[in-house]
């Protein structure tokens, strides 16, 4: 009998280390600042890019709810202007809709400026409205140039 008990609590200290490890990595996921940010989930992806504006000096940073939301994923301001976000994090080329809907919610927020900010690079499309819509593209190499700052 106390062999059987020495087995359980072997495995049962083994389930627990095996879960707190687990969690423990996800907490790290989210909160490590490196180019690992190809590895999240969209919604991961827009707290990772709020995380990442709050250490470049944006402030009232905050992650808009999900649906609903007009298409812009992080309101924040920065020396007294305001920016509607949209946040995409693709493994493909961003086109033109994620500045169709830049453009939209800035209005909707009634922000000055209007970004798309991605993991990826942005279709010739995209770039074309977005300098006719103004709304900055934040693309891979500006958001690797964030994290080296």
């Amino acid at each position: 009998m106390d062999a059987k008990i020495y087995i359980i609590t072997i495995i049962a200290v083994f389930v627990i280390c095996a879960g707190l490890w687990l969690v423990i990595t996800h907490v790290r996921k989210k909160r490590t600042y490196g180019k690992d940010f190809d590895l999240l989930d969209g919604h991961d992806f827009e707290y990772y890019c709020a995380d990442l504006l709050v250490k470049r000096g944006f402030q009232e940073v905050e992650v808009t709810k999900g649906s609903g939301d007009y298409g812009i994923d992080i309101l924040a301001e920065k020396e007294g202007i305001t920016y509607a976000i949209q946040c995409k994090c693709y493994t493909t080329p961003v086109g033109v809709k994620a500045i169709q809907e830049a453009y939209a919610g800035r209005d909707y927020y009634d922000c000055m400026v209007g970004a798309v900010l991605t993991n990826q690079y942005f279709t010739q499309p995209a770039v074309e409205a977005a300098r006719k819509l103004k709304i900055l593209l934040w693309d891979r190499g500006y958001l690797e140039s964030m994290l080296e700052e």
